[in-house]
């Protein structure tokens, strides 16, 4: 059945579904308190209670394809990627709401189906279920015609007018008063039917908005200040932001620039890809510079915001499809460099990877997400004042975060990459005997205890205390190192 939105018609609807998740929220009381912008150290989030909150998770946009008419099949699915994160630490997932299995508006423009709401509901109690924040993508089409876009999976069809929608043109959508209409129009019923959900890490308008052909800056620009404003408006208790493009080419900088500057948009996110087909040749770096320097670009705006990487992953040339190098990650070294890099260069929060389901449910490798969680246990950026900083020696490049009290510090092995492991088929190295100065890092050393952490392994070694040059475990790839005060 498809209604016609209006406030009176899912009043009720409302009304049942807040009951419910009164009841789910006593069970989940970690999740009982909103995601804000620590207003001690705005680099980071924190909880309504004064917790510190580092998300943890990965893009789980809509289920494979192969389910997208078997409804079951693709919970059963959902629920085992869910099941796996929240297992090994996971605290947070992406999705889209406007993919084919969710699209609420699937048949005629401003008519909601109540079938597909019920899928988000149900999407959004077995998250509840797991423990895992999401953070709500509303849009992502790019064109309302084939003419405008040749890519039929980003064309909003029923927006046209040749399909009885209002519009032409997607220049049309943005700056008519029909074409956002559509758009409030969706944020109300939205609203109304999900409140402002502790649930929720906050709102995202579109994703990669700028991948749109056509519109003018000005036009783009006045569109996603209006937005960005009127979506805090009906959720002033959740985060609100905006997604761009993979950076992989220079002439998006200012772009990038402008729209993480933007007052209204409270995150600076970014998203890059390991990308053989890039115009940048960092996208062809080692993994964790590609993560590590998305990250650094975003520093260099000084936007006074959290800063996350919030899509990343491998791909062929140009997006044309998921790396070629996926199915020989069974050690997931990319999955890794995706996790720690940005999180050591300064993010609020782990990398978010692509490709959830075809390269890190199919090579198993959620126990990554544990390894990092175990890593920055007991690490707190906000009462602590991280600090990222970097250095390099002919071994290792050195990327740490300085605190009040407590250093942690992730080494890399220089000689292991993607290229080498990956493409050449060479096994890691292991590097026994290996030391660390911390003097030379900057790095005060009393009576501190020293530890490492292998993410390899899963194991601690006690490396003693007081002194400033450090030897350390035998190790492959990489190694965290933990100075903190006996």
């Amino acid at each position: 059945m498809r209604t016609k939105f209006t406030l009176s018609s899912i009043s009720l609807i409302f009304i049942f579904l807040a009951g419910c998740h009164t009841e789910q929220k006593i069970n989940n009381e970690h999740i009982a308190n909103y995601v804000e912008i620590s207003k001690q150290e705005p680099s980071y989030f924190q909880l309504t209670d004064g917790s510190t909150y580092i998300p943890i998770g990965i893009n789980m946009i809509n289920p494979s394809g192969k389910y997208n008419n078997q409804p079951d099949s693709a919970f059963y699915e959902i629920d085992q990627w869910m099941k796996n994160l929240s297992e090994n630490g996971g605290n947070y997932i992406r999705i889209w709401l406007s993919p084919s299995f969710w699209d609420i508006e699937d048949s005629l423009a401003g008519v909601y189906s109540e079938e597909k709401a019920k899928r988000i509901d149900r999407f959004i109690a077995m998250a509840r279920k797991y423990g895992l924040r999401i953070k709500m993508t509303m849009e992502h089409f790019r064109s309302v015609t084939l003419e405008e876009n040749p890519q039929s999976w980003a064309t909003k069809y029923v927006y046209h007018t040749s399909h009885g929608g209002p519009l032409d043109s997607i220049r049309q959508y943005l700056i008519s008063q029909e074409g956002q209409k559509l758009f409030l129009d969706k944020l109300d019923y939205y609203q109304q039917r999900y409140g402002t959900d502790t649930l929720f890490f906050g709102w995202e308008l579109w994703n990669e908005m700028n991948a749109m052909r056509g519109p003018e800056d000005s036009i783009f620009f006045a569109w996603n200040e209006k937005m960005l404003r009127e979506t805090k408006q009906r959720f002033p208790e959740n985060l609100v932001m905006q997604s761009l493009g993979s950076f992989d080419a220079e002439r998006i900088r200012e772009t990038y620039r402008r729209m993480m500057l933007m007052p209204e948009n409270e995150i600076a996110q970014i998203h890059r890809y390991l990308d053989l087909g890039a115009q940048m040749e960092i996208c062809q770096a080692p993994m964790d510079i590609i993560c590590s320097s998305a990250i650094e670009e975003l520093r260099t705006y000084n936007t006074g915001k959290p800063m996350i990487l919030a899509e990343t992953g491998a791909v062929e040339p140009r997006h044309s499809g998921p790396s070629k190098y996926y199915p020989l990650d069974t050690a997931g070294i990319l999955l890794h460099d995706v996790l720690f890099a940005p999180f050591f260069a300064g993010s609020a929060g782990a990398g978010m990877c692509w490709h959830w389901g075809q390269y890190v449910h199919a090579n198993n490798l959620w126990y990554h997400f544990g390894r990092f969680s175990q890593a920055i246990q007991g690490i707190d950026p906000i009462r602590e004042h991280l600090v990222p900083g970097k250095s390099e020696t002919e071994d290792f490049r050195i990327y740490f975060l300085r605190g009040k009290t407590t250093t942690l510090i992730w080494l890399r092995d220089k000689q292991n990459t993607w290229r080498t492991e990956l493409d050449e088929g060479q096994p890691p190295r292991e590097l026994d005997g290996a030391s660390i100065d911390l003097a030379q890092l900057g790095i005060a050393v009393e009576n501190d205890e020293i530890s490492a952490y292998d993410p390899w392994k899963n194991s601690w070694h006690d490396l003693g205390s007081g002194a400033s040059s450090v030897r350390l475990p035998s190790f492959k790839r990489s190694l965290v190192v933990k100075v903190q005060p006996e």
